[in-house]
C-alpha cells in the first residue's frame, strides 16, 4: 500500500510538540497592523496551541498518530 503524501500548506504552518499538541501561530499578523489595537497585536504573538477539535483535523494532514 502506498505512503500518504502529507499536505505541504500543512508542514509549513503547524508543528507538533513531542507530547503530541500542535503549535500554530495567530493570524492577523500580516498586514493593516495600524488598525488593529495593541492588546490584539500583542496577544497574537508568539505561537499558541491549538484546540482538540483542530487538532484531529491536522494530524490527519500531517499524517502523525493520534492519540
Amino acid at each position: 500500500m502506498p505512503k500518504i503524501k502529507t499536505k505541504s500548506g500543512t508542514k509549513k504552518r503547524f508543528k507538533v510538540t513531542s507530547t503530541g499538541k500542535i503549535l500554530m501561530f495567530a493570524s492577523g499578523k500580516r498586514h493593516n497592523l495600524s488598525k488593529r489595537t495593541k492588546t490584539m497585536k500583542r496577544s497574537s504573538r508568539g505561537p499558541t496551541v491549538m484546540s482538540k477539535q483542530d487538532t484531529r483535523i491536522v494530524k490527519k494532514y500531517i499524517n502523525a498518530k493520534l492519540r
